[in-house]
């Protein structure tokens, strides 16, 4: 960018919202917006009750800086190291995958099911492969009288995971254990009223054509599905089971296209019912439900 001889914020937001709209960058404002405002150290709603306040040379390029990397297509939710999800502030790192607003969907689902749910009044949740804990803590948040269990086998995940318990004071309520979500078949900790998973679900031919703030940046691990998408998928649905109580839900997060394939899953089980699926905000399949009969 042009160096003038005085830049203030709002000169600053305009100018580069115009150079990431010609470097094709997804929404130009706001991640000009937050990253000004994460140089700057303030909230984003002060960028414009500063707006005529000039930077100082050590500002200026703290948010040059800043982007060159959004730039690369580095995520800006890994340049500030936090992202907003559900009524939460979370730490992330590349060892997790971002939250996406469609994953508040499964929270919405949960909580549904567990409004009208006839189990015990300290009810037991468990998120299978919580990454950030996004969905382990939301719900934690949400129902402070239940007890929530989340499990990971990145031990870098469950370090974010863990900073994010205390970050939002969950530490009390939400059991962090380290495994391969199968393992937890073996483990002393079911049965569980509900158990919700973002597991990963893109076909792995199709990664490396995602958009290169997924493709370069996210964990493949939390990303890689197997062939078909449903490697993660199948395995959960199917050998979850002795996990539930008679009445608890599964509800899990799947690719816009998917539901028919995990419906079959879940039917050819023989240990549901109420399978259903629950759309996301663009109106695309997203949560698939089912109960433990």
């Amino acid at each position: 960018m042009k160096r003038p001889d005085n830049w203030t914020i709002i000169a600053l937001l305009q100018r580069t919202t115009r150079y990431f709209e010609e470097q094709a960058i997804e929404s130009p404002r706001l991640d000009a917006e937050l990253l000004l405002a994460f140089a700057l150290g303030i909230a984003r709603i002060e960028l414009y009750l500063r707006h005529d306040q000039p930077l100082n040379p050590e500002e200026l390029h703290r948010f040059r800086t800043l982007v060159q990397r959004r730039k690369a297509r580095e995520p800006v939710a890994y340049i500030t190291g936090t992202k907003a999800f559900w009524d939460l502030e979370l730490a992330v790192s590349p060892e997790v995958l971002i939250p996406r607003p469609e994953t508040e969907c499964v929270v919405e689902a949960a909580l549904a099911f567990l409004e009208r749910y006839t189990g015990r009044s300290e009810r037991r949740l468990l998120d299978l492969g919580t990454g950030s804990g996004a969905l382990a803590l939301s719900l934690a948040h949400s129902c402070p009288e239940d007890r929530v269990v989340a499990v990971d086998r990145s031990l870098g995940a469950l370090a974010i995971a863990q900073r994010n318990c205390r970050r939002n004071q969950l530490q009390d309520r939400v059991g962090l254990l380290a495994g391969n979500w199968m393992d937890m078949l073996q483990a002393p900790h079911a049965p569980f009223d509900l158990i919700v998973s973002n597991p990963p679900y893109i076909p792995s031919g199709q990664i490396d054509a995602l958009q290169p703030e997924i493709a370069r940046y996210e964990p493949r691990m939390a990303l890689d599905g197997g062939a078909d998408g449903l490697d993660c998928l199948r395995a959960i649905i199917r050998q979850v089971p002795p996990l539930l109580k008679p009445g608890g839900a599964l509800m899990i997060e799947i690719g816009h296209d998917q539901y028919r394939a995990v419906q079959g899953l879940a039917e050819a089980c023989h240990v549901y019912r109420d399978i259903a699926c629950r759309p996301d905000y663009a109106g695309q399949d997203r949560v698939a439900c089912m109960v433990r009969t």
